[in-house]
């Protein structure tokens, strides 16, 4: 495993400190422009920055830099982007849906972006769990239930935004079945990497994307 230099604790704390107001500048402008129809499309515009942007803040301050990192983030990547390759043009894994423009760029009808999106939210809710069990198989169902209740508020979200749509506007209870099987799937992977879980950000953004999207369920007309 490669050791990476850890910077004093007193740099290391103001890191901290900053890294945690731009995930508040990040989320709370984020929210607001959102909220907001005159500026909404702005800030759909962004939408991609805003997750490429908490990826790196996310690695910048991970802790487990061993070479099975890179070997996860990259099977999480494709196992989440090709679970919506396959759901997006047969309609057998999440249901029938599409992709809107906001997410950005397209691969095959797929923003490329949702792999990035797949790894995050494993990667946060993987970290934040990962010492409430030893047991791998116990820590993959917790965290496939967190990732549930993560899809159940961001779903009405997603659709008034332009993310995706629902074959006549109806969310098939086989979404979140599903969705719990692969974030399951990852999350085992995740707790089978050798490499360290820690990092100090990530229950704080963890709870901003909650809170995020929690509150334009209220301030968007759903």
């Amino acid at each position: 495993m490669h050791k990476i230099a850890e910077a004093p604790p007193q740099a290391q704390n103001k890191r901290i400190i900053i890294a945690k107001i731009v995930v508040v500048a990040l989320y709370g402008v984020g929210l607001i422009g959102l909220s907001l129809p005159e500026y909404r499309a702005f800030f759909l515009m962004l939408t991609p920055a805003q997750l490429l942007l908490t990826l790196v803040l996310l690695l910048g301050f991970h802790r487990g830099w061993s070479d099975a990192f890179p070997i996860f983030a990259a099977v999480a990547f494709w196992l989440g982007f090709g679970s919506e390759l396959i759901g997006v043009h047969t309609g057998y894994i999440f249901g029938d849906y599409v992709y809107g423009p906001t997410l950005g760029p397209m691969l095959w009808e797929v923003p490329i972006i949702i792999g990035v999106n797949w790894f995050i939210l494993v990667y946060l809710t993987g970290t934040v769990l990962q010492k409430v069990t030893d047991n791998d198989f116990y820590a993959a169902l917790l965290g496939a239930t967190a990732m549930i209740v993560i899809d159940y508020i961001m779903e009405p979200v997603a659709v008034a935004l332009d993310m995706w749509y629902w074959k006549f506007e109806i969310i098939p209870p086989s979404n979140y079945f599903t969705w719990f099987g692969v974030a399951f799937l990852i999350h085992l992977i995740y707790r089978k990497g050798n490499f360290e879980k820690g990092n100090p950000l990530a229950a704080f953004i963890l709870v901003a994307m909650i809170l995020f999207f929690t509150f334009l369920n209220f301030t968007l007309e759903l």
